[in-house]
């Protein structure tokens, strides 16, 4: 097997993806912005390059056969970086990219953001390299931030479930993916085993951290007033997070990383329990 390429190793998916892959003692170039923030991984080479410097990211995968490929930050340019790093890996003559997608991805989604990674998968084919697209739900790690200040997590979701998933989860599953072409041309819903509502994913945030944590579902009015001052675009993104809940668009529950790495996902619950530090901030 060729050398591996690492983007977003300085970030929380990225960094346990790097690990990993060090511990099964594969070559891997870390693709990051900065190199004094990249990870320590046995035997892993460090690039300092960017995705809207298309030469330079093209120069970065050289001799590369699988891309990892992160999502870029959540903004307006997003699209266009992501055109310039899938244009980039094609002419460094990349074989196959597994990019982290979102569940339910399609071009008219209620999620903004996942129109963007409905086309961003589209663009990797089209590019003639071969996709392993990992459409991820939300992940468990984020959820407790979602609190506010006065513990209540506001959102327009209304009932709707979803099945949270661990980063580490994610991790372990993407190496596998990155291992083996098998999971070329592979389009895979990522989730964790138990889909929740946010009254039960409240109540159990508030059994771990012994404060009171409630729900509130809000309209969508209300979502986005209680947001003014942001961007039009963070908005739309963040309420329409929460609407696809509502939707039930990511209201499904996939058997993909027990069937792929051999291993049962975590549940809200258990994750919890194994990381603590994950919802500290809230005692």
């Amino acid at each position: 097997m060729g050398t591996i390429a690492v983007t977003g190793a300085t970030g929380q998916l990225g960094a346990r993806v790097s690990a990993l892959l060090a511990e099964r003692g594969v070559a891997q170039r870390l693709c990051v912005r900065d190199p004094a923030r990249a990870p320590e991984a046995a035997g892993a080479e460090v690039v300092a390059t960017r995705y809207e410097d298309t030469a330079g990211f093209r120069d970065a995968l050289s001799g590369v056969s699988t891309l990892f490929l992160v999502s870029g930050h959540e903004g307006p340019e997003r699209m266009d970086l992501h055109r310039s790093a899938v244009r980039a890996a094609a002419e460094a003559g990349v074989g196959r990219v597994v990019y982290t997608s979102f569940l339910g991805a399609a071009p008219l989604a209620t999620f903004t953001f996942a129109r963007e990674h409905a086309e961003t998968e589209r663009l990797i084919r089209e590019s003639g390299m071969r996709l392993t697209a990992l459409r991820n739900t939300l992940y468990a790690d984020v959820a407790p931030h979602f609190v506010g200040s006065d513990g209540v997590l506001r959102g327009p979701a209304a009932d709707g479930r979803l099945a949270w998933v661990a980063r580490q989860d994610v991790a372990r599953l993407a190496v596998e993916c990155l291992l083996d072409d098998a999971h070329a041309d592979q389009v895979y819903d990522v989730t964790g085993p138990e889909a929740i509502d946010l009254d039960e994913t409240a109540a159990l945030l508030s059994e771990v951290s012994g404060r009171e944590i409630t729900y509130h579902a809000e309209t969508l009015d209300e979502a986005r007033a209680s947001r003014a001052g942001a961007q039009p675009w963070q908005i739309d993104g963040w309420v329409g997070s929460y609407a696809a809940i509502a939707t039930g668009e990511v209201a499904v529950t996939s058997h993909t990383i027990e069937h792929v790495t051999g291993r049962r996902p975590w549940t809200f619950a258990e994750f919890l329990a194994a990381e603590p530090q994950a919802w500290a901030h809230l005692k």
